[in-house]
């Protein structure tokens, strides 16, 4: 874990921001409170409509079947799950059973699934036999003591259990006993790393950030859909914490699309509250979408990539309250626009700094944060040695300025990372596939803009003499092959001409920002020939 200052912990402490409530506790007298919410899956193969209070029951019933197996306070059960009522029942019930809860994203491929399992060494793993590209794979499950399985006809036989078997007949009253200080969600995250990230948050930032995040949004919000993967950190939070501290009904979709998401906010009246530009932006650009959609979208908050003033401004001019907020998985609120916020800052910034965060500038304009929500490092000893300072700041690896009025804007990363509609890219993982191409010689993976995705993943070859460049169906082939998430895999390719090399520093590194600079204006180009 990170060292975290005494004088930070008396502070939290003393301000509220940090209490003695486990995320058990907080989820339970949240749905005492609410038990006739709605809870709604908007699904093909798993459709589901009930309540609060009935999830929950079936949540207290796993815990029940959960504890008599032997799971308890700082276990780990992990999951991967479409955003179905079943990721809710497990979320819940290892909540209450002050369990680590390590949500999976449903697309992860075997070359993730197998690192995860191996690092977080889980007591339980839930998951489904098959859901578009996700399938059970019993042999990365071996080790795992319990394994459940949503939907399909199979029958529990030793570790592995049908999901409906582990509930037992009386729920569990109350929650377990936790520490709060201690551990309760272990998220993982691409970056620069090789392999997915572990991400280790305990009770208290876990709780803090929801609560924030509530204080913070703006009234009227409307019905809102979940469409981020609950396998996500910030999709997980949106749809299982904070309506419940809120009262508001749960409403998610396990496959987007945007002509049935407009049909559906049509006749149920769903907003989508934001995210990524993408799931707004798809909705706009559909053929479907009329005036009378549009009075459904009040409030928009966008971030999970780099946001254009071209979005913003557009949502703007059609009726939208638009802010823009900027976080992590690590530290996942450090700054957002107030509702009360002037319009420029709102659309034009990405806020200043959240209750209880502190945030400041290294001299190459490196952002560094830390506050009451920021993790309590990683599962890599090595990785929170160099991420965080005896101090309690976050070194976030991008770059930014920051106004006369304390509002942040991010220019750049340093970080080798592809935001592709929310989700982390790692360009070194997607180097290393590459490489083990037989044409390819040296491969350099960044970020290219995407006006749907924000951003997605360009790769720049340079090809080994002799050998033909692979064409993009090549390259998906390979990365197929390997068992690597479709999200990641490359969806341009660019050659480096025979005979000529990368732009390099004195020392032989690779300028990865003069590639970026490069790829941008050669898509530039491309759309200024098209609108010709």
């Amino acid at each position: 874990m990170r060292r975290i200052p005494a004088e930070l912990i008396e502070r939290y402490e003393r301000e509220g921001y940090w209490t003695r409530e486990t995320l058990g506790d907080m989820l339970a007298d949240g749905l005492k409170k609410s038990p006739d919410a709605g809870f709604y899956v908007h699904s093909a193969v798993r459709p589901y409509s009930g309540t609060f209070g009935a999830v929950e029951h079936d949540a207290r019933r796993l815990a029940a079947g959960l504890r008599e197996r032997g799971v308890g306070a700082g276990d780990v059960v992990a999951l991967q799950l479409p955003n179905w009522r079943e990721a809710a029942v497990t979320f819940w019930a290892s909540a209450f059973l002050g369990a680590v809860v390590v949500p999976i994203v449903h697309f992860y491929g075997r070359k993730e699934l197998a690192h995860i399992l191996a690092t977080a060494t889980p007591r339980v793993f839930v998951t489904t036999e098959e859901f578009g590209r996700l399938r059970y794979q019993p042999d990365l499950c071996a080790e795992v003591p319990i394994v459940a399985l949503v939907g399909g006809e199979h029958e529990s036989s030793g570790h592995v259990h049908a999901f409906e078997d582990l509930l037992a007949v009386e729920p569990m009253q109350g929650t377990v006993a936790a520490d709060p200080a201690a551990p309760a969600l272990i998220a993982f995250t691409s970056g620069t790393t090789r392999d997915p990230k572990g991400v280790i948050h305990s009770h208290q930032t876990l709780s803090f950030e929801t609560r924030q995040l509530l204080e913070n949004y703006p009234p009227d919000r409307g019905r809102q859909l979940t469409a981020t993967p609950v396998g996500h950190f910030i999709g997980m939070l949106g749809a299982f914490l904070i309506p419940v501290l809120e009262g508001a009904p749960i409403d998610l979709c396990d496959v987007w699309d945007p002509g049935r998401v407009l049909a559906l906010i049509e006749r149920d009246g769903v907003s989508v509250g934001g995210g990524p530009p993408y799931f707004v932006t798809s909705l706009l650009d559909h053929p479907d979408c009329r005036p009378e959609h549009l009075s459904h979208f009040k409030t928009v908050g966008l971030g999970g990539s780099t946001v254009p003033a071209a979005v913003t401004r557009r949502l703007t001019d059609l009726g939208m309250f638009v802010f823009r907020s900027y976080g992590s998985t690590e530290h996942p609120s450090i700054t957002g626009s107030r509702p009360d916020a002037p319009e420029d800052k709102r659309l034009f910034t990405d806020g200043d700094a959240r209750p209880g965060v502190e945030i400041k500038l290294g001299p190459d304009g490196e952002i560094y944060s830390r506050g009451p929500d920021l993790c309590l490092g990683y599962i890599d000893d090595e990785l929170t040695a160099r991420a965080f300072d005896d101090d309690g700041w976050y070194r976030t690896g991008d770059i930014g300025v920051l106004d006369e009025d304390g509002y942040l804007t991010i220019t750049d990363r340093k970080a080798d990372v592809i935001i592709r509609g929310g989700e982390n890219i790692s360009a070194l993982e997607v180097e290393e596939v590459l490489l083990a191409m037989p044409a390819v010689a040296e491969a350099v993976v960044v970020a290219a803009p995407d006006a749907r995705l924000g951003e997605r993943t360009a790769a720049v070859l340079r090809i080994r003499d002799g050998r033909e460049m692979p064409t993009l169906d090549d390259v998906r082939a390979h990365f197929r092959s390997v068992g690597v998430a479709t999200q990641k895999w490359p969806e341009e390719l660019h050659r480096v001409p025979t005979g000529e090399d990368f732009p390099r520093t004195a020392s032989g590194k690779v300028q990865k920002y003069v590639i970026r600079q490069q790829v941008a204006e050669s898509a530039q180009r491309d759309v200024a020939a098209q609108q010709k």
